[in-house]
């Protein structure tokens, strides 16, 4: 079994370009069925892996306890595990392929207001305004950020020569190395330009390389780095779920979709593989609509 999950992750790695933090999960996931295959006794063979099985481990680790979204996930990965067994010869046919899992709780992502961003960017402007390198770069940041909808990891991967001033947009390399073109607005066109006009320069050294933003030793910006901004910036504010980077990128999604845009082309902008990926922020429009129409309605 084990053998198998290492060449299992190896495929994912070179074939669909799965990044290391998902291969970590994946393997994870997968020594889980491992282990309770061990503890059951019967023998660690992906070969002799049966749906019966298979279910037992899943009610296993439901009386465990754990959340159905971490269960569904888990299961989701011995699918994938099953169907590479069988596709490759490794198993006689796909064990998995009729496994399924509790159904998940599906939360709706932290969404902010418009006059929360308004007051998130002023807030970041009056800083800038005193010509702080960093300040100056925590602006372009956020704006960035809020305007093209990016992952905080594909922010911080951006080189110099992924942004085109002239049409506003940006060159993205998103999951599975897959590469898309995001447009941005003036506002985050001018924090843009001040920052590698008069922030940029000031934080370079000779080890910066192409990358856009820099932290204060002049090294490549870190994920972590932008987590502990927005951290900050949100800490005070109205608003439930987690206050990291990725609530710029659902707040622009929701506020899109709220102008009249596109769900296809709100998939594009976001990267999604998957249209059904894109429609929760369906949902969170319509939850906003009922929020205000409860509020304001004489007769709600």
């Amino acid at each position: 079994m084990r053998e198998a999950i290492d060449e299992h992750v190896r495929a994912l790695e070179l074939e669909r370009g799965v990044s290391p933090h998902t291969l970590r999960a994946y393997r994870g996931d997968l020594l889980t069925l491992t282990e309770f295959v061990e503890e059951c006794g019967a023998e660690p063979d992906p070969a002799l892996l049966d749906l019966e099985l298979l279910r037992e481990w899943v009610w296993w680790q439901n009386e465990q306890g754990l959340a159905a979204s971490t269960l569904a996930r888990r299961t989701s990965t011995v699918r994938g595990f099953t169907a590479w067994l069988a596709r490759t010869g490794r198993a006689p046919s796909d064990a998995g392929a009729r496994l399924k899992s509790p159904r998940a709780d599906r939360h709706l992502p932290r969404v902010l207001s418009r006059a929360q961003v308004d007051a998130v960017l002023d807030e970041l402007a009056a800083r800038a305004s005193t010509d702080d390198p960093l300040a100056v770069r925590d602006l372009a940041i956020v704006e960035l950020l809020y305007a093209s909808a990016l992952r905080v990891s594909e922010l911080v991967g951006l080189d110099l020569d992924r942004l085109d001033a002239q049409r506003r947009t940006v060159r993205v390399l998103g999951k599975g190395a897959k590469e898309r073109v995001v447009p941005y607005g003036l506002p985050a066109q001018r924090a843009l330009s001040a920052y590698l006009e008069r922030a940029r320069p000031a934080l370079a050294t000779p080890a910066s390389g192409a990358a856009l933003f820099l932290g204060p030793r002049g090294a490549r910006e870190s994920a972590r780095g932008v987590y502990a901004l927005v951290s900050r910036l949100l800490a005070d504010r109205g608003g439930s779920g987690p206050a990291g980077p990725h609530t710029f990128r659902h707040t622009a999604a929701t506020h899109l979709l709220d102008g009249g845009a596109d769900l296809r082309a709100v998939q594009e902008i976001l990267g999604h593989a998957s249209l059904g990926t894109t429609q929760i922020y369906t949902h969170v429009s319509a939850e906003r609509l009922a929020s205000v129409y409860r509020t304001a309605h004489p007769r709600a």
